[in-house]
């Protein structure tokens, strides 16, 4: 079997580095630096798992070349050991390579974080609304299975149900590394309960997913942002009208407005509108470096793109079809109701090949 040499010798840098990382951290004139201290800490993080791979690869080659050694040499009770397990330990090690050159592609450092969903009606009135709702259900349901935490930071409801805006905190293992592509729109056709002819309507409703920003993230001087205050309404609680609860924050330099109404005081409010505020201005940020990635390297999936129509939920055929991979399942209830794992899979399996092609 062919070793695969070049492979190795990346991942043995990789353990060097690592091995730097860890005795940097110890290192006083970090301990007291908060920012290169994180910045080390996740790196150490990240980097562990390469080099347990590396080791792995190592132990792995080691014994193939003993099985082999024993192929060639003398003694058959050490031939027919090594011929039996020859096999098994080839296709471990071939196994592993694929593995490590997966784990070698680029990767979005933010891909741990958790996330701001933020969901909007489009073209579609009183549908759009309760089509909103539905979307915002199917993640909800889709986070509640891989144990994530879901928090309404602000929602507007549409007058006939559903949502025309709802923002969502969701923070867990790996929260926007999975959901970093259903950012786009999403379009649904269906009859709608108000059609009395039975014709099929069009309606869609806008995702966007950023990764929650932190403070270092972005310099936000907030003599640039306005404060206002006003009277909640809808579904926060009695308490809310009651009180100017509700905090309307609009960054001057760029326009950014959020509004943030379902915490129990203002000062909540606040606090999760800067954060959201924090989170639009790191992801503007992060759409200009993309858009400038995409003049050298054209991707059919990673897109920022707001204004993408990336999928579709046709009921009257009962499919979902996501349209950067041409991927479509026969599966609209259960996807609606948050069994996302085979759209998502197929989007990063996408982005991994097109990741993998671009290396050759």
């Amino acid at each position: 079997m062919k070793r695969e040499e070049e492979l190795m010798m990346k991942l043995a840098s990789i353990t060097d580095r690592y091995r730097e990382v860890e005795k940097s951290i110890g290192d006083s004139d970090v301990v007291t630096d908060p920012v290169r201290y994180r910045d080390l800490m996740r790196e150490y993080k990240r980097l562990k798992s390469f080099v347990n791979h590396h080791q792995k690869l190592i132990l792995l080659e080691s014994e193939l070349q003993q099985a082999e050694e024993w192929l060639a040499g003398g003694d058959e009770e050490f031939r027919a050991m090594a011929k039996e397990e020859y096999p098994a330990i080839e296709e471990q090690l071939s196994a592993g390579y694929k593995a490590a050159r997966l784990m070698l592609l680029p990767r979005d450092e933010v891909d741990g974080r958790p996330v701001m969903l933020e969901l909007r009606a489009g073209t579609g009135g009183d549908e759009a609304a309760l089509f909103t709702g539905d979307l915002f259900r199917m993640y909800q349901r889709f986070a509640e299975s891989k144990g994530w935490q879901v928090k309404v930071v602000n929602a507007n409801e549409g007058s006939a149900g559903g949502f025309k805006e709802i923002i969502a905190r969701i923070e867990g293992e790996g929260v926007y590394g999975l959901l970093k592509f259903e950012s786009g729109v999403h379009r649904v056709q269906r009859v709608p309960d108000t059609e009395s002819q039975g014709r099929v309507h069009t309606s869609a409703a806008t995702v966007a997913v950023m990764p929650v920003a932190e403070a270092i993230d972005v310099d936000l001087d907030l003599t640039d942002v306005r404060r206002d205050t006003y009277r909640a309404s809808g579904a926060g609680g009695q308490h809310v009208n009651k009180t100017e609860s509700a905090v309307r924050l609009t960054h001057l330099p760029t326009g950014v407005v959020v509004e943030c109404q379902d915490g129990r005081s203002q000062h909540q409010n606040y606090d999760h509108a800067l954060e959201v505020l924090r989170s639009r201005l790191y992801e503007l940020e992060r759409d200009k470096q993309r858009a400038e990635q995409a003049l050298k390297r054209k991707t059919l999936v990673s897109t920022g793109d707001r204004s993408a129509k990336i999928r579709t939920y046709n009921f009257p055929q009962g499919r979902v079809t996501d349209h950067r991979i041409h991927y479509t399942a026969h599966a609209l209830p259960a996807i609606l109701g948050g069994d996302l794992g085979g759209v998502i899979e197929a989007l990063h399996l996408a982005e991994q090949a097109e990741l993998l092609a671009a290396q050759t």
